[in-house]
């Protein structure tokens, strides 16, 4: 699946637009809203077209095509709340990490006293995740006797849990959060400590070396503006 959706248009035509690589299925991180596509990495992407004079343009993908793309060219760039593995370096050049974050736990209010004590080694229950992210990578590797229902995207594991066809869904805090927020008339609440610690950062291609370096430039000028901690703490209020 794949799809382009325009971001700011830059003045001059002749400039090669950025072609920047998302998979909009990750509140508040890279998500859809009225159709636009938003979110920190949208905010951020912005940013890194305007100090690079290229209009962008998001190029909406499956989350387990983004890396084919970007290595057969069809994208420049991820930017799209990826987390850096060395799996993930073996093709991917990542630029500089923005955040650290880890995974999270959301759980129906009514399981949450089983974690009050701490993480089970042996959940119970099927455990939902997103195919190909980290997410999924910890409970194959943590939790291996654990059935995992894999979902295409987080609203979907949030609502198989809403359905109890799960008794957890495994994810991202940020977006954790944020469907915690979401749905708390609905009874789902995050559970409070880190799985895992990870750095998200942008992908470029192995070979395109020019643009790393331009990326890493351009996020040093707006962290030293302040203007990544502003984007972060716009979407997720919990940044410290």
């Amino acid at each position: 699946t794949l799809a382009i959706v325009s971001g700011w248009n830059c003045p001059a035509a002749d400039v090669a637009p950025l072609r920047v690589g998302v998979t909009p299925v990750f509140p508040p991180v890279i998500y859809k809203e009225a159709g636009k596509i938003v979110g920190v990495e949208a905010d951020l992407a912005n940013a890194l077209g305007a100090e690079l004079g290229r209009p962008v343009e998001f190029v909406e993908l499956d989350w387990k095509d983004q890396i084919p793309a970007l290595t057969e060219g069809r994208t420049d760039i991820i930017m799209s709340g990826m987390s850096i593995t060395p799996a993930r370096q073996l093709r991917v050049a990542f630029a500089k990490p923005y955040l650290t974050t880890g995974q999270m736990a959301l759980v129906r209010r009514e399981d949450a006293y089983r974690y009050a004590l701490g993480f089970p080694s042996r959940p119970e229950g099927p455990i939902a995740v997103v195919k190909a992210t980290t997410g999924d990578f910890l409970v194959q590797q943590e939790f291996t006797t654990a059935k995992r229902k894999e979902y295409s995207s987080s609203e979907a594991a949030a609502k198989a849990l809403l359905k109890k066809r799960v008794n957890l869904f495994i994810c991202d805090a940020p977006t954790i959060w944020w469907l915690a927020g979401l749905h708390e008339a609905d009874g789902l609440v995050g559970v409070p400590f880190l799985l895992s610690q990870e750095q998200l950062a942008w992908g470029v291609s192995r070979t395109n070396t020019d643009l790393l370096d331009q990326v890493n430039r351009v996020q040093d000028k707006l962290r030293q503006e302040g203007r990544i901690n502003r984007i972060i703490k716009h979407w997720i209020p919990l940044f410290q």
